[in-house]
């Protein structure tokens, strides 16, 4: 670490400014100031981050520069403007004799034109705009002159493929520059260390990490349901949180709970307090509108997902709300600092859990803020899939030596260790498409001539550039008012499928009415009469983090910090013990139990969702074989359960690691999942195009393009570059197979419980199980008896309150009996080593 205390370092002209602002420059700030090489500074939100990392250029810019100077790279467009707001006050206040411009998707294309000829000295970019830049021939003349890059937000950054690509085009940056300096900018890191091996090797300085932030559980009038996701059970406590503060972010994880809950509290708003919503799916208008308004302080609260999470300068909020679980520690850092953002303030944060499994998520995510433990995986190596872009993108500003080519890119941090036999084999793919290709001229587009590789027609160009980025992101269909209205938003185009006229959905925090599709665009009216359906945003559900799994998983097993749990919780948890197991750090517990004419398998197995969801599919395939009659599952970040004709009595051999390695290669080879991840891979890696001259491809038509080519390689090519990347990416993502074998691996004993009815750790997910869409009072009241039966069953009440005193209760005299309102059977446990 490293902090400089002697402000002499300082111009006097700079000196003097922060004087009469009546402020002192911190101590990073003048580190960044005095730092001979790159350098990755993580400073608290509201630390100054942004100043320190244009202070260099402003002194340096403060005599005057030709051509561009700086370049600064944020994940956000509106975090560009954002920073171009705050710097343009120093810079009027000192007199700097420079222009600072921004270059993103939104920049008007006559200003795109001039800065390819007259750049400004500060330009303000995104990772996809800065590649675009620099696949053009005047790249070189551009980019010469830089003398300091800026990347902020990069620990968000580094978590995608936009961090991957990023770094290659820092790559380049340095090639066309060389002695360039860069600074990245972070608030929220698990491992210094690694971010700054992410940069290409950098000096790591930390600020003063300020005080702790003021968090907690927010207090409600109702305990947390048992199951369910929205946590609308908390408007009115919310409403009321939002009265008492001056501004409010309300967090939702998803774009679908985000609209119900907006719509929840709207219905709940007896005080017309404005509020507004955000998220990516709503028009750049809509967000802009509510951004304005946040900034000019005319919304009491806005609810909003990810899209509000980075370091925008929300000057007046004073309060953020996580509804949910947050998932991840360093998220829930991320979203606590949008309050107060300011230095030496403590945040002001408040967390609702949706439900009782969340409750404990929640408290072990605050121990862990509290403890400053942040959590984080692992990067593996930099994609190659990115790398094919980056070489098509090379090879439009002109032709390029291998040798030189591949000596750059391993100076990119995630691509340190790649090896010569890795990149041929991606140029291979660019210049041919690969052996099952080459025979098709659309993919033979790169060629050498005198040693230097080029592309073989030109007008490629064009197409490459259209398809800039790795952000894969669902085919998305515009939804406008009807006769010529405004645009609304964007709903997946797998939902608007599903639409017919006279469907009622939710959009925009609005009931709105189906009435037609025109010009690829769907039309509605208003409408608030009908229950909507829910626009669904798929891909968008957050799995917890392996670090966050073992924090629950060590609070639920250990009896002595129940404490810290609300006390209807531990009474849920002391029952569990009673009847059953509670699951603990080196044990795996599972149980079999009937209900319903049914039997269930619950497994808690506390991996995440998708490894918890892929587990469930190979153990159906595998009670399939074995004839026990496999009939459906459901997964959570905590559990999985399968119900079946007949029951798992032994499960240890369904666990097998092998068995289960072979059942995912059988699974994985025809399923969806695979197309799906191969449809990503070939878009990034350019082998398929999804804007083309003169519109773009629907979603349709790119799955069904992807799914012929993915068959055409299995059958003709299966060691095909791009379906090595596919298993690799299916196996780390959606299957997320590897943590399943961290379960394995951090649970070598197996407890399986034999009950004779619902255990109360099971009763939410059987909840869950239940939950279908009920339109009608008749039809919510059966279902309603239908959940307190099998609530009581489970010795629990289904309104979240207090735990049923069953002691009165006499003990089963039979499995064969089962009233509604008894405790599951106490088993004697079958423990037994894992499989290795």
């Amino acid at each position: 670490m490293e902090q400089v205390q002697n402000t002499s370092v300082l111009p006097p002209a700079f000196a003097d400014w922060f004087a009469r602002q009546g402020w002192a420059p911190h101590p990073h700030q003048l580190a960044l100031l005095g730092a001979a090489g790159d350098s990755l500074l993580i400073a608290p939100t509201g630390g100054g981050k942004t100043l320190a990392g244009f202070l260099p250029s402003l002194v340096e810019l403060a005599d005057g520069w030709q051509g561009l100077h700086t370049v600064y790279v944020s994940p956000l467009k509106a975090l560009t403007a954002d920073i171009g707001r705050n710097l343009a006050r120093p810079v009027a206040d000192l007199g700097l004799p420079i222009r600072i411009e921004d270059r993103t998707g939104d920049t008007r294309s006559a200003a795109r034109q001039r800065q390819r000829t007259d750049p400004p000295q500060i330009l303000l970019t995104t990772p996809e705009s800065l590649a675009l830049m620099l696949s053009y021939p005047e790249a070189p003349r551009i980019f010469g002159s830089v003398r300091r890059v800026i990347l902020d937000e990069l620990h968000a950054l580094s978590e995608s493929k936009r961090g991957d690509q990023l770094m290659l085009g820092l790559a380049r940056l340095r090639t066309l520059s060389p002695g360039l300096r860069a600074t990245g900018l972070s608030a929220t890191v698990e491992d210094p260390a690694a971010l700054a091996r992410f940069m290409g090797g950098a000096q790591v300085i930390h600020a003063d990490p300020g005080p702790d932030p003021d968090i907690g559980m927010l207090a409600t009038s109702r305990a947390a349901p048992w199951s369910g996701g929205g946590g609308h059970y908390a408007v009115p406590d919310v409403l009321a949180a939002v009265r008492g503060a001056t501004t409010t972010i309300i967090f939702i994880n998803t774009r679908a709970q985000a609209e119900l809950f907006f719509q929840a509290l709207w219905a709940a708003n007896e005080d017309n307090l404005p509020i507004g919503l955000h998220h990516g799916s709503l028009s750049r208008e809509a967000r802009a509108r509510v951004e304005a308004a946040m900034a000019e302080g005319r919304l009491r609260a806005v609810v909003a997902t990810g899209s509000l999470d980075l370091g925008i300068d929300w000057g007046n909020v004073d309060l953020v709300i996580q509804v949910g679980a947050p998932k991840n520690v360093k998220r829930l850092v991320q979203r606590i600092g949008r309050a107060n953002h300011r230095y030496n303030a403590p945040s002001v944060a408040r967390i609702v859990p949706a439900n009782r499994f969340e409750v404990i998520e929640c408290v072990a995510a605050l121990e862990a803020v509290r403890e400053r433990d942040l959590d984080g995986d692992a990067r593996g190596p930099g994609p190659l899939d990115v790398l094919c872009q980056h070489i098509l993108l090379t090879a439009c500003s002109g032709p390029f030596d291998a040798d030189a080519l591949y000596a750059e890119v391993v100076t990119a941090g995630p691509y340190a260790d790649l090896s010569r036999a890795e990149f041929d084999d991606c140029l291979n793919f660019c210049a041919t498409g690969g052996y099952a290709l080459r025979a098709y001229d659309r993919w033979q587009r790169l060629m050498e001539r005198g040693g230097l590789w080029g592309l073989r027609d030109p007008r490629a160009v064009r197409d490459l550039r259209m398809n800039v980025g790795t952000i894969v992101e669902a085919e998305m269909t515009k939804v406008r008012w009807k006769r010529g209205g405004g645009l609304l938003g964007e709903v997946e185009e797998a939902f608007a499928a599903t639409l017919t006229p006279g469907d009622t959905f939710l959009t925009g925090g609005q009931v709105v009415r189906y009435e037609s599709l025109r010009e690829m665009s769907i039309e509605v009216t208003p409408n608030l009469s009908k229950e909507p359906k829910i626009a669904v945003f798929s891909g968008l559900k957050l799995a917890m983090s392996t670090e966050l799994s073992h924090r629950v998983l060590a609070l639920i097993g250990d009896p002595a910090r129940w404490e810290a749990l609300p006390q209807d919780t531990r009474d849920w948890l002391a029952l569990q013990a009673e009847v059953s197991a509670v699951p603990h750090p080196g044990t795996l517990v599972a149980e079999t139990f009937p209900h319903m004419g049914r039997w269930h398998l619950a497994v808690y197995g506390f991996a995440g969702r998708n490894a918890l969801q892929t587990l469930g599919l190979l153990l159906t395939r595998m009670m399939e074989t074995a004839g026990l009659g496999p009939l459906g599952f459901l997964s959570t970040d905590y559990a999985m359960l399968i119900w079946s004709v007949d029951p798992v009595t032994d499960l240890a051999p369904l666990l097998d690691r092998a068995a289960l390695r072979e059942g995912l290669g059988e699974w994985l080879a025809d399923n969806a999942v695979m197309k799906r991840t191969f449809k990503n891979v070939a878009i990034v890696s350019g082998l398929i195009h999804r804007n083309v001259p003169g519109g773009r491809r629907t979603g349709k038509q790119a799955t069904f393009s992807t799914d012929i080519l993915y068959d055409t390689l299995r059958r003709h090519d299966p060691d095909h570059l791009l379906l090595r990347i596919t298993a690799t990416e299916a196996g780390r993502g959606l299957v997320d197979f590897g943590r399943i074998e961290e379960m394995l691996d951090r649970s070598p004993r197996l407890d399986h419980r034999m009950l004779d009815r619902v255990s109360p750790l099971a009763a939410p997910l059987m909840l869950e199980m239940g939950r279908v869409r009920i339109e009608g009072q008749g039809r919510m009241r059966l279902a309603e008896a239908e959940a307190e039966a099998m609530m009581a069953a489970a010795g629990l009440r289904l309104d979240g309150g207090t735990v049923l005193d069953l002691s009165d209760l006499p003990a089963p005299a039979a499995p064969a009996a089962k009233p509604a309102d008894r405790r599951p059977r106490r088993s004697r446990p079958r423990t037994v080593p894992l499989p290795r």
